[in-house]
C-alpha cells in the first residue's frame, strides 16, 4: 500500500480538529451552549497539537506577531469556561481571526475555483479583502 502524505497520527489529529469544528458549530447553533463550545475548543487544540506536534504548536501560539490573537483565543476559552459563553465566543472569534487570518486568504483563493458558487465567493472575497496577505514576511 502506498504511503500517503499524512501519517496515521496526523489523520487522527484531523479527526480531532473536525470534531472540534463540529462541536463549535453545534454550540453556536444551540444558542452558545457552554459545554459544546468548550468541547469544541479542547478537541481543536488537541487535534492541532497532534497534527503539527507539541513544539510547533507552542511556537505558533508564542509568536510575537500572534500574541494578541493567542491572548484573545485563550481568554475567550476561559470566559466560556467561566459561564460567559457569548462574550467568550466573540473574544475567541477575534483571536481566531488574528491567529489564522493569513490562512483565510488561501481558503478564499481555493473557494474561488468551486464551480457554481466560485464567482460569487470571489466577489465577496474582493469586497472584504481576504485575498490580501498582511504578514507576507511570515514563512507560513
Amino acid at each position: 500500500m502506498p504511503t500517503m502524505w499524512m501519517s496515521d497520527s496526523q489523520k487522527i489529529g484531523v479527526a480531532f480538529c473536525s470534531g472540534g469544528g463540529f462541536f463549535l458549530i453545534a454550540g453556536v447553533l444551540l444558542f452558545f451552549d457552554r459545554a459544546m463550545l468548550a468541547m469544541g475548543n479542547i478537541l481543536f487544540l488537541i487535534g492541532l497539537t497532534i497534527i503539527i506536534g507539541p513544539q510547533k504548536t507552542a511556537l505558533f501560539f508564542a509568536r510575537k506577531q500572534k500574541l494578541k490573537g493567542t491572548a484573545a483565543f485563550f481568554g475567550g476559552l476561559a470566559l466560556i469556561l467561566l459561564r460567559w459563553p457569548l462574550i467568550g465566543f466573540l473574544v475567541e472569534l477575534y483571536g481566531i481571526l488574528v491567529l489564522f487570518g493569513d490562512f483565510l486568504g488561501t481558503i478564499a483563493t481555493f473557494a474561488r475555483n468551486v464551480p457554481v458558487v466560485g464567482p460569487y465567493i470571489g466577489m465577496v472575497v474582493d469586497r472584504v479583502g481576504l485575498g490580501e496577505r498582511r504578514n507576507a514576511e511570515l514563512p507560513v
